[in-house]
């Protein structure tokens, strides 16, 4: 897939998905997160991919949210189809691989919640956090709540979202919202520095936890992706399994002292 809206680079073994209308704020429309979805399927398919990095163009902002005003003929949705921002959170949720947000200035509204749900949150020194919704006519009922609420605790999420303040990123550390802060010459090195870290860690480990994580909110596809994380690496090599499927394919009853080695 072609780009328009995003700058897809490997830097070693992380991809980073940066939003490149930074003229818009780095805000996204339809086509923006049509794209991002594209580009973290692809990085779910890279083997060489070990952790991915969303960030924002240039060095003010981050991401301002949705595009209202995209007005593109493009842009806009077909019968029966809905913006596909809660698909992007929740594919951010279920990728096996860590998910970074590098926040490099505004994080506001959508762009607010899209640091929230990443796994991990370094900031620059002089990021700023907001949400929005209620001051400008709009809100967000499911991610935006849920996630902000697990991270901060209910009272501060409740003030987050009905007082619409701005949070320094020094404040957003203070309440959880960003895991550390750095000075803005050194995000992206300490950036990469953590996805090394991630790098020594076991991704199969890693899978799991995200997978653990995940489960809580997402029913039964998220106990299917748990369930299926151990069975495919672990359970198909075992020798329980390997006899079970070498006697039903002879037909033959299995022999059972292989289910307790």
């Amino acid at each position: 897939m072609t780009y328009e809206d995003l700058l897809v680079e490997r830097d070693g073994d992380a991809v980073f998905v940066t939003i490149n209308r930074e003229d818009r704020g780095n805000a996204f429309r339809v086509q923006t997160v049509r794209e991002m979805i594209d580009a973290l399927e692809a990085a779910r398919r890279d083997v060489d991919c070990r952790s991915v990095v969303i960030t924002g163009a240039g060095d003010q902002f981050f991401c301002i949210g949705g595009d209202h005003d995209a007005g593109h003929d493009d842009d806009r949705l077909h019968y029966g189809e809905v913006f596909p921002v809660v698909d992007l959170y929740d594919l951010i949720d279920k990728l096996t691989k860590p998910v970074i947000a590098m926040v490099n200035g505004f994080a506001v509204g959508g762009g607010n919640v899209l640091a929230a749900v990443c796994d991990l949150t370094i900031a620059s020194s002089k990021a700023v956090f907001r949400q929005v919704g209620p001051a400008m006519g709009s809100f967000d009922a499911g991610f935006g709540t849920w996630y902000l609420e697990e991270t901060v605790g209910r009272k501060r999420a409740k003030e987050i979202w009905y007082l619409n303040q701005k949070y320094s990123a020094e404040q957003a550390l203070a309440l959880g919202l960003v895991n550390e802060v750095v000075e803005p010459t050194k995000l992206r090195s300490r950036t990469l520095e953590v996805c090394g870290i991630l790098s020594d860690r076991g991704p199969q480990a890693l899978a799991a936890l995200k997978a653990s994580f995940h489960a809580r909110h997402g029913g039964v596809a998220g106990l299917s992706r748990v369930a299926l994380d151990l069975l495919t690496p672990h359970y198909y090599r075992t020798e329980e399994s390997e006899e079970l499927g070498r006697s039903f394919g002879a037909r033959e009853k299995p022999d059972k002292s292989k289910f307790f080695k």
